[in-house]
């Protein structure tokens, strides 16, 4: 088996953790969040989208959580799903930017009101504008494995979107099991035919612990060569588009699983437990 030095661990539960919780996180939790977050080690941290507050309530105050995490010179992502996002993003000296794609037609649909066609033509002009602000770019390809409303997803379905994101010259790609219904097979070979098709490439595995398998799906991706990982607080998280998909993987079991077999992540495991513990109080 394959056991790397050091895995990078991407925090994603200040946007991608609370994104789907009906009740409004106040933007002074957030923010103490994000500080607890620091103190634990990771790098970096997703905290805000630019999604129109209508549609996800939750990240209304993204411009004052992108500000925060400038202010605390974080090295942040913020979610930006559509050029008017962008040009809030760059307008807030964001650093680093991400898109998303469903590799599911319906799901895409339901997610953003648009084709995946539309939504990639829409990313190859967003691409060039974060280019020409040299903004570090992430491409988030969700429902790669399974799909609530078009059951299994091809290959073929998820290579199309990743090739579009690669010819662009995305910093790294996301590949997303939304709603936590892949296993280890599945994760393994897939990665390694991405991998295969894709050798310049940087992954990260996204994955949902909806029928308890994130922790074996990551170790599956460790085998196929993947060594940057989405992971949420707490284990904080859903997807408001796709129905019964939990929680994200939770980081400090993340960590702790790596730490276990000596992998290295760079993250303190008391500080992540203090962190942990807040999240029990971000809905009181």
């Amino acid at each position: 088996m394959h056991f790397p030095k050091q895995i990078e661990i991407i925090e994603v539960g200040p946007r991608d953790g609370l994104q789907n919780e009906s009740t409004f996180v106040s933007t002074e939790k957030k923010q103490k969040l994000v500080k607890l977050l620091e103190k634990t080690g990771v790098q970096r941290i997703e905290t805000a989208s630019f999604v129109h507050p209508r549609a996800v309530p939750q990240m209304a105050d993204a411009t004052e959580m992108a500000r925060f995490s400038l202010e605390q010179g974080l090295s942040f992502l913020a979610l930006t799903p559509n050029l008017k996002a962008l040009e809030l993003a760059i307008q807030n000296n964001v650093p680093q930017i991400a898109v998303f794609v469903g590799a599911s037609e319906t799901f895409n649909q339901k997610n953003i009101r648009r084709t995946i066609d539309e939504s990639l033509a829409e990313c190859t002009e967003m691409f060039a504008r974060a280019k020409e602000e040299r903004l570090f770019i992430r491409g988030y390809v969700s429902m790669c494995f399974s799909c609530p409303y078009e059951g299994a997803i091809s290959y073929d379905q998820v290579k199309k979107i990743v090739s579009h994101f690669a010819r662009h010259g995305v910093d790294e790609i996301s590949i997303g099991d939304t709603n936590g219904q892949a296993n280890p097979k599945i994760i393994f070979e897939r990665f390694m035919k991405l991998k295969e098709n894709f050798p310049q490439t940087v992954f990260v595995g996204h994955f949902h612990d909806t029928n308890g398998l994130a922790l074996a799906n990551i170790l599956a991706a460790i085998q196929a060569g993947v060594e940057r990982f989405d992971a949420s607080i707490g284990g904080l998280g859903g997807c408001p588009f796709s129905p019964g998909a939990t929680g994200n993987v939770a980081t400090e079991k993340v960590v702790s699983m790596l730490h276990q077999m000596g992998i290295e992540t760079g993250i303190d495991e008391q500080c992540l437990a203090q962190a942990s513990a807040y999240t029990k109080t971000l809905f009181e």
